[in-house]
């Protein structure tokens, strides 16, 4: 049996300066869905983009690596990996 991969993604919102990360099975449908606005997390969040996703092999690695980026040293990972992106004018 073949397991599915699963993806770890962020959001960014420049308006807001914030990441929203989470994890996903189908990551074309989840983004249609947070830009859709039927996302609770998200549906506030307004010009947010996806500046960042990985591919994990299951759901458990996947979920461990969202639970590891939403933590202090992993959002300064993801700021310092997007430094180029975040600090352009055009962002």
């Amino acid at each position: 049996m073949q397991s599915q991969c699963s993806y770890v993604y962020v959001l960014y919102s420049k308006i807001l300066n914030k990441f929203y990360i989470g994890y996903t099975e189908n990551l074309k449908e989840r983004l249609i869905e947070h830009k859709s606005g039927s996302t609770y997390t998200t549906y506030r969040m307004r010009g947010f983009k996806l500046v960042y996703y990985e591919s994990c092999i299951n759901k458990k690695d996947a979920t461990a690596r969202e639970k590891q980026l939403k933590t202090g040293y992993g959002r300064q990972y993801l700021r310092n990996r997007l430094k180029n992106y975040l600090n352009s004018p055009g962002c």
